[in-house]
């Protein structure tokens, strides 16, 4: 997930990573036999017990947070930092030296 913090995730991507992730834990933990039907399955809710890790979208969403705290910290030269308080170079581009 190198470089997560600048995802523009969309909730469709949101319940994409959200499905991909119950797949894979699905694959790891096994399916298991329901008590009353017999049926082997493994709800969502069983996988987020067994698996107590947060899921990825809050992941991705707390890297997000934790770097808009570093842009946030950087000084007023950076151009991160331009970014997010919306300051653009004054004077025009910075390549000619303005």
């Amino acid at each position: 997930m190198y470089g997560c913090e600048t995802w523009p995730l969309t909730l469709r991507e949101e319940r994409k990573l959200r499905v991909f992730e119950n797949m894979v834990l699905r694959r790891i933990f096994g399916p298991r036999r329901e008590e009353v039907t017999g049926e082997w399955r493994l709800y969502n809710e069983e996988l987020n017990d067994l698996y107590s890790s947060p899921d990825i979208v809050r992941v991705i969403k707390s890297r997000r947070m934790r770097w808009a705290g570093h842009v946030a910290r950087m000084g007023e030269e950076r151009g991160a930092y331009r970014v997010l308080v919306g300051k653009p170079i004054e004077g025009g581009k910075e390549a000619e030296g303005v």
